[in-house]
């Protein structure tokens, strides 16, 4: 009775497990996202670990090249740290801009993001490497796929999930099939990835 009792144990233990495994199959899907419109692309906001130039014409002492800290600032010479994190490099130039007026006269400042380091996308699963990729540049999921080795041996193709938190906490899924996209089935499914997206490949 003790053994049956433990076997049951072990076999709701195994069952419980793999219902949170494959937690993302009971969201409900979402219909794919139409492409970001090239004319109407939101400013980009700087974030932790950006890699920001600053430079300040005519005044080289006072230009550098300094990263986003962990608490959303940035050291500059004469105003020490300033916030930065949050604010586009145009905001953070009407900032700096206005501190320095009170050390230089008329500050010619530029700001520009030497390397975007904050956005990124992750990819998980039954792929070459599971990791973190750097959104440099618009990516699509079979371009994110790609770009961590292609997929294992025993991937689910048919059944790829992109996983989207939105700006209030709530979570969008979207479905993937590989191989009904190559084979012209699924068009607009191949979505352009945001900061954040989690791509799930499932064996």
């Amino acid at each position: 009775m003790v053994m049956k009792r433990a076997l049951i144990r072990t076999a709701s233990f195994t069952v419980a497990l793999a219902f949170a495994l494959s937690g993302c199959a009971t969201r409900d899907l979402s219909p794919p996202p139409p492409d970001p419109d090239p004319m109407n692309r939101e400013d980009y906001v700087i974030g932790v670990q950006d890699l920001l130039r600053i430079t300040v014409w005519r005044n080289e002492e006072l230009s550098a090249l300094v990263p986003v800290r962990s608490d959303g600032k940035i050291s500059v010479p004469l105003l020490d740290d300033v916030q930065a994190e949050g604010l586009t490099p145009m905001e953070l130039k009407e900032v700096l801009t206005r501190e320095m007026a009170e050390f230089v006269t008329a500050p010619d400042v530029t700001v520009i993001v030497n390397e975007m380091r904050s956005k990124a996308i992750t990819v998980m699963g039954a792929v070459g490497r599971s990791t973190r990729i750097p959104l440099t540049h618009q990516v699509r999921v079979l371009e994110a796929i790609a770009a961590v080795g292609g997929f294992a041996p025993f991937a689910n193709k048919g059944d790829i999930r992109i996983v989207r938190r939105g700006p209030n906490g709530t979570e969008s899924e979207y479905r993937f099939d590989y191989d009904a996209y190559i084979k012209g089935r699924a068009p607009g499914t191949n979505i352009v990835l945001q900061d954040g997206d989690t791509i799930i490949v499932r064996e």
